[in-house]
């Protein structure tokens, strides 16, 4: 279990972006995260693998603050979370391969990932995790060179490449088509049914979180005003829509819900 307590953020600038943020993850959860533009998204994921840290409160996994473990011990928590990100974050001069040996960077010695020198066991494995996002024919190609729903699978397969418990995803078809969209997240559903991976991602369109979640967490203005499960996200009134969302919201046939990403 993944367990927030009392997170909060505040940036340089006095931006408070997570105000006492509490709730939990079970293992094996496919939660997402909603909310405008700034309202605290981005900045909980990133605070879960310390890309920023928190400025108060508690993350909790496997009995370790994630807050304040130290170097050494940040290093084991980072293997073990994957990240997905909304503009990929590949090495466009790279080739696919390359980038999803990337994933192993945790795990083997650095001056031999500095120098590219990966096992053939890791080769093997990066193969097959092109594989399950059906992209191996794609392996020797520069990474710009794939399209933007491409470039999202060579994403989650490097992050397959920690062997991760849980993989964050942020914003991840924020850029895509629907149905690329619908292709991407259903890669995530995949490895979260078939390997047990707890994801936890952000998402702006109401369709596909009504579709995807298993549970679901809305933030406005850095804080916690909606809990519920992927059956309640289907059920929601239109004041817990505008809870989330602001008394201005409108929701067009509940279908979607806009807006640009963090």
């Amino acid at each position: 279990m993944l367990e927030y307590k009392n997170l909060s953020k505040t940036y340089d600038d006095g931006t408070e972006a997570l105000k006492k943020v509490s709730f939990e993850v079970e293992d094996g959860d496919f939660l997402i995260i909603i909310g405008l533009s700034g309202s605290g998204k981005s900045t909980l994921l990133r605070c879960t693998n310390r890309l920023v840290d928190a400025t108060d409160g508690q993350i909790i996994w496997d009995g370790e603050d994630i807050v304040t473990a130290p170097a050494k011990n940040l290093r084991q928590i980072r293997r073990k979370i994957g990240m997905i990100f909304q503009h990929f974050n590949l090495v466009k001069r790279s080739s696919v391969l390359t980038n999803v040996l990337a994933g192993r960077l945790g795990y083997v010695d650095s001056w031999k990932s500095l120098f590219r020198n990966f096992p053939a066991a890791d080769r093997k494995k990066a193969m097959d995790a092109l594989a399950m996002v059906g992209i191996t024919e794609q392996a020797f190609k520069r990474a710009d060179e794939l399209s933007g729903g491409q470039q999202q699978r060579v994403g989650i397969a490097r992050a397959l490449m920690q062997e991760p418990k849980i993989i964050l995803a942020d914003e991840p078809v924020a850029s895509l088509d629907p149905v690329l969209a619908h292709s991407i997240l259903g890669y995530l559903e995949k490895l979260n049914k078939e390997m047990g991976i707890t994801i936890i991602c952000s998402l702006h369109y109401l369709d596909l979180v009504q579709r995807y979640a298993t549970r679901v967490v809305g933030l406005k203005d850095g804080e916690v005003v909606y809990k519920g499960t992927g059956d309640d996200i289907k059920k929601m009134t239109d004041e817990e829509f505008k809870d989330i969302y602001g008394q201005e919201a409108i929701r067009v046939g509940a279908a979607s819900i806009t807006g640009e990403s963090e």
